[in-house]
């Protein structure tokens, strides 16, 4: 089943569970690789903090697949 993962600072990203994403909290680089390694394989949507879609923007071109949206700040 296609699903919408989250990947940012774990404060602005925990309100999404409530509608059924997929959160995948990371507040440094490194727990952003994590993350990123960890992104379910149905993953249609993914939505960003701004700061994680900075870090990931390199990793981003690697998934043409998947439709990703950064939050405002």
């Amino acid at each position: 089943m296609a699903k919408a993962t989250v990947i940012g600072e774990e404060l602005a990203v925990e309100g999404y569970a409530l509608a059924g994403c997929v959160l995948l909290p990371a507040d440094n680089p490194d727990e952003l690789n994590a993350a990123w390694q960890s992104l379910p394989p149905d993953t249609v949507l993914l939505i960003l903090t701004e700061s994680a879609a900075t870090w990931l923007a390199d990793r981003l071109a690697q998934r043409p697949d998947i439709m990703t949206v950064v939050m405002p700040p």
